[in-house]
């Protein structure tokens, strides 16, 4: 990841974005023509779920100063309500949203609820789109007069970036819609990569259901890879998007002119389980040559460390088939949809170019006997001492290089890649 400079005055910025948005009116401004056509007018504000380290607290946080300029304008905290964006992930528990939200949100009382894609009740329809038929998206969302989307842009494996429309889509749409979203002749898609916009079939999908559910504004940021605040982004959710995309790309890209025998990532924060790790195993993929070995470093909180059902489902297909004939089954007009198979897509991707056994993968949390069908080689057994995940890497490394060695008689070229799938490889094309 190139250098870039945090923001100085960080709280300020934030106030200064919601007064001067990107092809838009001021937040202040905007709240007021609204409730001067309807005083009791609803507000919500679209937060993302704990896999995305948005700041929403301490002196970056963009929660409070937004929630506290709609207050200045005249919107009562009863109007207002905060809507989890979890997509298909579960539902966030209270002790959860206190640990990630400026605990000044709660002394306001707003109702908070998590989106919830498998009940009907809560979902209505909002038109159809060619590639998705009928989109059923959030009623909470839908029936407000004021629609305020926030969350961070990082880069993403399938859309290109997150934030923006993806805090609608696949945030607030239903589960079934999520399947088209996530198919698998749509993520075969050479565009549904990362940092990718144009072209891109998520991402142009994603955008289109965001247009006909709507958004007043969006409040974006961009982090560096300590976390800290680089820019932030209010404004048309189109516009101030593609801002903030652009300032990404501006230090998240790395140009890749080589490939290496050995490559070293690491899931980052996004990787509180298995499924998620899989965005950290394919940035590492533009840098790896043919039937290199990826070393993949995960550190899993979630209370499932490795995921869903169906994940794990299409997890043991994948070891079954192999790679090609998965792609090929669920490329099939006759397969049937299986939710969350496009995790084990995207993994197929890599063991396309490097066989499941060299991929080492470590982490302390996953149950030693889920290698039995999980891809990849269970780092613990190469390093069967490792008690915790840094001589677990070391020690992996050591193995990988002297296995290389053995095989070649020379050094084998190794890359790391410090910044896991926060820092993009770009190959570059003569």
């Amino acid at each position: 990841m190139g250098k870039v400079l945090p923001l100085a005055d960080p709280e300020q910025k934030i106030r200064d974005a919601l007064e001067n948005p990107i092809e838009c009116i001021a937040l202040k401004e905007l709240v007021g023509q609204k409730l001067q056509l309807n005083p009791e007018a609803k507000a919500v504000v679209v937060i993302s779920d704990e896999t995305r380290p948005v700041p929403y607290s301490g002196e970056s946080g963009i929660l409070f100063p937004l929630i506290e300029e709609m207050i200045k304008a005249g919107l009562r905290p009863s109007q207002t309500r905060l809507l989890v964006a979890t997509g298909t992930h579960r539902a966030m528990s209270e002790k959860e949203l206190r640990k990630i939200l400026d605990p000044r949100i709660f002394s306001f009382g707003l109702k908070m609820i998590n989106h919830d894609c498998r009940n009907s009740d809560e979902l209505i329809s909002v038109g159809r789109t060619d590639i998705g038929g009928e989109i059923f998206l959030s009623r909470h969302y839908m029936e407000s007069d004021i629609k305020i989307l926030t969350g961070l842009v990082e880069s993403h494996f399938m859309a290109g970036a997150s934030g923006g429309r993806k805090s609608i889509c696949p945030g607030l749409i239903s589960e079934d819609s999520t399947y088209i979203l996530h198919s698998g002749p749509i993520l075969s898609s050479p565009k549904a990569a990362d940092l990718v916009l144009e072209g891109n079939p998520v991402h142009e999908e994603a955008l289109r259901v965001a247009k006909m559910a709507g958004c007043d504004m969006i409040v974006n940021v961009t982090l560096d890879s300590d976390y800290q605040l680089t820019g932030v982004f209010a404004g048309n959710m189109e516009s101030a998007h593609l801002a903030s995309v652009e300032k990404l790309q501006s230090y998240a890209a790395i140009p890749v002119e080589k490939k290496y025998d050995i490559v070293i990532g690491h899931a980052g924060y996004v990787g509180v389980n298995h499924y998620q790790a899989a965005k950290g195993a394919l940035t590492c993929l533009p840098l790896l040559k043919k039937n290199g070995i990826c070393l993949l470093a995960a550190c899993h909180t979630d209370s499932d460390p490795i995921g869903g059902a169906n994940y794990k489902r299409m997890l043991r297909l994948l070891g079954e088939l192999g790679p090609e004939k998965f792609v090929n089954s669920i490329l099939s007009p006759s397969w049937t949809f299986v939710p969350e198979q496009w995790e084990a897509q995207m993994w197929a991707r890599l063991f396309k170019k490097i066989p499941p056994s060299n991929l080492i993968y470590c982490s302390i949390e996953l149950p030693e006997d889920s290698f039995s069908w999980i891809p990849g080689q269970d780092a613990r057994t190469i390093v069967p001492e490792a008690t915790n995940l840094q001589a677990l890497v070391e020690e992996s490394l050591t193995w990988a290089i002297r296995k290389l060695q053995s095989q070649s008689g020379s050094e084998p070229r190794i890359a790391l890649l410090a910044d896991g799938p926060y820092g993009i490889p770009v190959e570059k094309i003569d």
